[in-house]
C-alpha cells in the first residue's frame, strides 16, 4: 500500500510542478532602445506585478501554464498589452517595446529635450556612437553617488586619478598618468581659463556635480579641439532645458568626525583687508603696525556648525518647445580638518637618503563656501537656425588656519627619553577666494539643408585667485620634562597675492558635405583666436617683535597683543610675482567625415600659433625682465571606429599634442611656499607628444558595457619640476620646472558594466607604465681628499603623479518598486611620485590608498526622497616617503624600525557624513 501511495504522490506533485513555470523578459524603449528601469509589468486577472530592474529585466515565478495577457505601462509611454502562452517550461524570453505617446509627431527638438541627457543610458550611447575614445559620467549617477564636487566624481572614470586637496577631497584630475596640467577643462565645449596662480589647470574642486548633466572625458582629439591636451579633457556638459516644467531642489547637513574629536581653529575672515597699505596709500607710503588687521591673528577655538549643502533648478520650454530656459545653483558650506605629521628633511654631506632635520605636526581647519550658478536660454528660430547663450559662475572660498608645532631634531637640546626639546609654535590664517565666470553665446545655422552649415561662439571668460593679508605668525618654545610653553614672540608676515586672468575668444566652423563616389563626406575648417590677459600682484610685509624679548604671558597672552616693528614699510611690491602678461592663441583647421560601411573615419589637422609673454612691472635685478615666446605647431590627427556588429567596435586613433608652459613658470619669480623656495624658468619649453589609441568596445544593450583600450604616447621635452640645490648658496633649495628629454607613457584600459535586475556593478582598471631619464645629483666623498664632491648622474624614474595601477569598483543596488538607490564605492590609486628630488633616490612617493565612500537614496510617491552620503570610510590617510633609509633616522618619531622607507608625512582626513531631502517635479 505505501509504495502505491508513495507513486500517486510523487504523480501528483510532478503534475503540479509541471503547471507551473518562469516567464522572464526585458522592457526597452522604442527608439532608443535604452531598457526601461521602473516600468510596470502586470498579468492581468492575477496578483502578479513586478517593476523592471536596472536592466529593465522582470521575473515572474510560478506562474500556471495556459493563456495570459501581459500588460506593461510606463508614465508618458503607450500602454502595452498582449496576448501570451505561458508554456508548462522553457518559456522564451521576452522582449517589450514602448512607443512613447505620440512618439511620432514629435519635431527634433522636442525629441532632444524629451531624452533625458543626464540618465546612465544617454551616457553608454554618447560612448557607443562617439568617434572619439571617450568616457561618460552621467549627471543622475553624480546624483545618487557619494560625490560632491566634479574632483570627486571623475576619479570614477577608468584611467583618471585625483590629487587631493589639504582637506583630503580631490582637487585636480590626472589623466592615463599625465599630470594634472597636461589636460584641460571645458564648459559646454568651450575651454575656462583657471583661476590658479601658478598653473594654466582648473581646480575641479570649484565645480558642484549638482550644475552638469553629465560630465565627458576625451582621450583623443579631433582636429576642431583645441591641441594642447596629452592626458585628455574634461568636459562639464552643463544642464539642459527639459521639455516640460522641471524643479529640482536639495538641502542636507552633515558633519566631519574630526570635529567629533577636536576643536575647530578659527579667525574672523569677515575683517581681512582686501587690500595692502601700498595699494591703498601707494607706493611711497611707509605702513604703520596699526595699518594692519589683528583679526588674522586672534584664533579661537569653536566647534564648527554643521555643515550646510543645497540646490535648486528650475527649468521648462515655451513658445511651442522653440525656447528653452533653465537655472541652476548650488550652495555648499563645509567644515573639513586635517590632522597632520610632516618631516623636514635634507641631504648632509654624503649621505644616500635625506636626514630629518625636524617634525611638524599640523592641524588644518577649514571652511568651504562653494557657489555656481548656472543659466541657459536657447531659442530655435527656425528648423534651420538656433541660438544659445549660456552663463556660468562658480565661487570656492577657503577660509583656513594652520597651527604648527614643530620640533627640532638638530638642536643639542634634542633629549627624547627626557622629554627635552627646542620647539616653535606657526600659525598660518588664510582666506582664498577662487572664481571662474563664463559667457558664452553660440549659434548654428544651416545655410543649405544637406550640404552647408555653420556654427560660431563668441565667449568671454574671467578666473580670479585672491589670497588677501595671508597672515603667519611664529613663537619660539621649549618642551621640558615632556611639558610645552611658548616662550617669546619670532616673526610675523602679512602676505596679499592676487592674479586675475581675461581671455575673449571666438569660434568658427563650416562643414560642407559632398557626394564623392556615392559616399557622403564633411568637410570642416574652421578655427578660433583667443586674447589671454593675465595680471599678478603680489606684496609681503615682514615684522619682529617691538621688544626682542617679548615673552609669552607676561608682555602677551594674545597673539593679537604682541607689539611689532615693521622691517619693509614700503612691503615687497617690488619682485617678479607683481607682472603683467599676455598670450594670444591662433588657430586653424582642416577636418573630414565619412561612413563607408561599418568604418567611420574622422581625420585632418590643426595648425596653433602661440605668442606669449610677460612683463615684470617692479624688476630687481633679473636678467630677464620682460619674455616672450612665439611659435607655431601642426598637429595631424585620424581617428578610426569600425562597427564590428551593431552592439561592438573597434577603434584607432592618433593625434598628435602640446603642452604649453604656464605664465608663472616662465616669469623668473622667487617665493617661498609651504616647503620649498619655487623659481620660473624663462627657458622652459613646450612639450610635444604623439598618442596613440586602440580600443574595443561592447555595448550588449544600453546600460551594460566592456570597453578594453590600450594607449601609447611619446612626450618630447616633457615638462616636470624638480627640487634644486642654489648655484651660489648650495645649502638653500628652490622647486623650478624644467624640461628632461623624452619621456614614453602607455598602458591598458578596463571597463566592465553589468547590472542584474535590482544589482549592479562598475568596475575598472588600468594599467600606466612611464619612463624617464633625467640628470641627477649625487654627492660622494673623494677617497684622497676626503672632501665631498657632487657628481651628475642619470636615473630612470616614471613621470611625475603617475600610479601605475588604478582602479574602481561600485557596487549598486535599485529597488524601483520601493524606491531604494545605494551605492558602495571604492577607489584605488597605486603608488606615484609626488615631488621629485635633485638627488638621486630621493624623490618622494605617495603610498598608494583606498578611498571608500557610499550613498543610499530612498524615494517616496510625493516627489520627495531622503539620501545619505558618507565619505572616506576606511579614514585612508595621504602618506609620503622616500624609498630608503638614513641610519642617522634612527629612533625618531613614527620612523619605524626595520622599514625600508623614510616617512615625510601623513595626513589623516576622517570620515564625513551628510543627510539630505531631495524634491523632484
Amino acid at each position: 500500500m505505501k509504495p502505491i501511495l508513495k507513486t500517486i504522490f510523487c504523480l501528483f506533485l510532478s503534475i503540479t510542478v509541471a503547471k507551473a513555470s518562469n516567464i522572464k523578459g526585458h522592457v526597452y524603449d522604442q527608439k532608443t532602445g535604452e531598457p526601461m528601469v521602473g516600468a510596470s509589468v502586470r498579468l492581468e486577472n492575477t496578483d502578479k506585478a513586478v517593476l523592471t530592474g536596472l536592466d529593465g529585466s522582470f521575473e515572474f515565478k510560478k506562474v500556471s501554464a495556459g493563456p495570459a495577457t501581459l500588460r506593461v505601462s510606463y508614465i508618458s509611454y503607450k500602454t502595452f498589452s498582449k496576448q501570451i502562452v505561458v508554456l508548462k517550461e522553457d518559456n522564451p524570453s521576452l522582449n517589450v517595446y514602448l512607443s512613447e505617446q505620440g512618439g511620432n509627431d514629435l519635431s527634433e527638438i522636442s525629441i532632444s529635450a524629451k531624452h533625458d541627457g543626464a540618465t546612465e543610458n544617454t551616457a553608454r550611447r554618447l560612448e557607443q556612437k562617439s568617434i572619439q575614445v571617450m568616457n561618460v559620467v552621467s549627471g543622475r549617477a553624480m546624483e545618487i553617488s557619494p560625490d560632491l564636487t566634479v574632483a570627486n566624481a571623475i576619479q570614477r572614470v577608468s584611467g583618471v586619478s585625483v590629487e587631493r586637496s589639504n582637506n583630503g577631497d580631490g582637487q585636480y584630475a590626472i589623466l592615463r598618468g599625465m599630470d594634472k596640467r597636461y589636460n584641460y577643462t571645458l564648459v559646454n565645449g568651450i575651454k575656462i581659463p583657471s583661476p590658479d596662480n601658478k598653473f594654466r589647470y582648473v581646480p575641479l574642486d570649484i565645480f558642484p556635480v549638482e550644475l552638469l548633466e553629465r560630465l565627458e572625458i576625451y582621450k583623443s582629439l579631433t582636429p576642431n579641439m583645441e591641441g594642447d591636451a596629452v592626458g585628455g579633457v574634461v568636459n562639464m556638459v552643463m544642464k539642459n532645458a527639459p521639455a516640460k516644467l522641471q524643479i529640482n531642489a536639495n538641502l542636507a547637513s552633515g558633519y566631519s568626525q574630526m570635529f567629533f574629536d577636536r576643536k575647530f581653529l578659527g579667525f574672523d575672515a569677515g575683517s581681512v583687508n582686501y587690500k595692502s597699505p601700498y595699494e591703498i596709500n601707494g607706493r611711497s607710503y611707509n605702513a604703520k603696525p596699526s595699518d594692519f588687521s589683528t583679526a588674522t591673528v586672534d584664533y579661537k577655538e569653536k566647534q564648527p556648525a554643521p555643515n550646510v549643502v543645497g540646490g535648486l533648478s528650475i527649468g521648462q520650454r515655451f513658445l511651442n518647445n522653440k525656447l528653452g530656459v533653465i537655472v541652476a545653483g548650488s550652495y555648499q558650506n563645509t567644515y573639513r580638518g586635517t590632522n597632520s605629521t610632516f618631516f623636514n628633511s635634507s641631504v648632509v654631506d654624503d649621505d644616500r637618503i635625506s636626514r630629518i632635520t625636524s617634525m611638524d605636526y599640523r592641524q588644518y581647519s577649514e571652511q568651504q563656501k562653494r557657489y555656481g550658478l548656472h543659466g541657459k536660454v536657447d531659442y530655435t528660430l527656425n528648423e534651420n537656425n538656433k541660438f544659445s547663450w549660456v552663463n556660468s559662475y562658480v565661487n570656492l572660498t577657503n577660509i583656513q588656519t594652520r597651527d604648527v608645532l614643530t620640533t627640532n631634531f638638530s638642536n643639542a637640546d634634542y633629549n627624547p627619553a627626557a622629554g627635552n626639546a627646542q620647539i616653535t609654535y606657526n600659525t598660518r590664517s588664510r582666506l582664498t577666494e577662487q572664481q571662474i565666470y563664463n559667457s558664452t553665446l553660440h549659434g548654428d545655422h544651416i545655410i543649405i539643408p544637406g550640404r552647408l552649415k555653420v556654427d560660431w561662439s563668441a565667449v568671454y571668460s574671467t578666473a580670479k585667485n585672491d589670497v588677501p593679508d595671508e597672515t603667519s605668525v611664529s613663537l619660539n618654545g621649549l618642551r621640558t620634562n615632556f611639558n610645552e610653553t611658548r616662550t617669546t614672540a619670532s616673526s610675523l608676515t602679512h602676505r596679499w597675492s592676487r592674479n586675475t586672468d581675461e581671455d575673449k575668444a571666438g569660434y568658427l566652423d563650416i562643414t560642407y558635405t559632398a557626394d564623392i563616389a556615392g559616399i557622403k563626406v564633411d568637410f570642416t575648417g574652421g578655427g578660433l583666436y583667443r586674447d589671454k590677459q593675465r595680471s599678478s600682484f603680489y606684496n609681503n610685509y615682514n615684522f619682529k617683535p617691538l621688544v626682542p624679548a617679548s615673552l609669552y604671558g607676561v608682555a602677551f597672552t594674545n597673539y593679537a597683543d604682541i607689539a611689532w616693528d615693521i622691517q619693509n614699510p614700503q612691503g615687497a611690491v617690488a619682485n617678479s610675482l607683481t607682472y603683467n602678461a599676455s598670450e594670444k592663441t591662433s588657430a586653424g583647421y582642416g577636418m573630414f567625415s565619412f561612413k563607408v560601411n561599418k568604418l567611420e573615419v574622422t581625420g585632418g589637422a590643426r595648425v596653433e600659433h602661440t605668442n606669449q609673454g610677460y612683463d615684470l612691472l617692479f624688476p630687481a635685478g633679473e636678467a630677464n625682465p620682460v619674455g616672450s615666446q612665439q611659435y607655431t605647431d601642426l598637429l595631424p590627427s585620424l581617428n578610426l571606429k569600425y562597427g564590428l556588429t551593431h552592439s561592438q567596435n573597434l577603434r584607432a586613433s592618433y593625434f598628435r599634442s602640446l603642452n604649453r608652459p604656464g605664465f608663472y613658470e616662465i616669469v623668473p619669480s622667487k617665493v617661498v611656499t609651504e616647503e620649498y623656495q619655487e623659481r620660473g624658468n624663462p627657458d622652459l619649453k613646450r612639450a610635444i607628444a604623439d598618442n596613440f589609441d586602440l580600443r574595443y568596445e561592447l555595448f550588449p544593450n544600453s546600460s551594460d558595457q566592456l570597453l578594453v583600450g590600450a594607449f601609447f604616447k611619446n612626450i618630447k621635452d616633457p615638462i616636470e619640476y624638480t627640487i634644486q640645490a642654489d648655484p651660489t648658496r648650495g645649502q638653500d633649495q628652490f622647486y623650478s620646472p624644467g624640461n628632461f628629454g623624452n619621456a614614453k607613457n602607455y598602458g591598458l584600459e578596463l571597463d566592465y558594466i553589468k547590472f542584474f535586475n535590482k544589482f549592479g556593478f562598475k568596475a575598472n582598471y588600468t594599467y600606466t607604465h612611464s619612463r624617464i631619464t633625467t640628470d641627477k645629483t649625487q654627492r660622494i666623498r673623494n677617497a684622497v681628499s676626503g672632501d665631498v664632491q657632487t657628481i651628475i648622474v642619470q636615473q630612470s624614474r616614471p613621470l611625475y603623479g603617475q600610479a601605475a595601477h588604478i582602479g574602481n569598483l561600485s557596487l549598486l543596488y535599485k529597488d524601483t518598486k520601493h524606491g531604494w538607490d545605494a551605492q558602495l564605492a571604492g577607489s584605488y590609486t597605486g603608488e606615484r611620485i609626488n615631488t621629485i628630488s635633485q638627488f638621486v633616490d630621493n624623490d618622494l612617493w605617495q603610498k598608494g590608498f583606498i578611498q571608500m565612500d557610499a550613498s543610499v537614496e530612498k524615494k517616496f510617491k510625493n516627489n520627495l526622497s531622503i539620501f545619505i552620503k558618507a565619505g572616506n570610510l576606511l579614514n585612508t590617510p595621504t602618506e609620503l616617503f622616500i624609498k630608503g633609509t638614513n641610519t642617522e633616522n634612527a629612533g625618531l618619531p613614527q620612523q619605524e624600525a626595520g622599514s625600508n622607507e623614510t616617512l615625510i608625512r601623513k595626513d589623516f582626513y576622517e570620515q564625513t557624513y551628510l543627510l539630505g531631502i531631495r524634491y523632484k517635479l
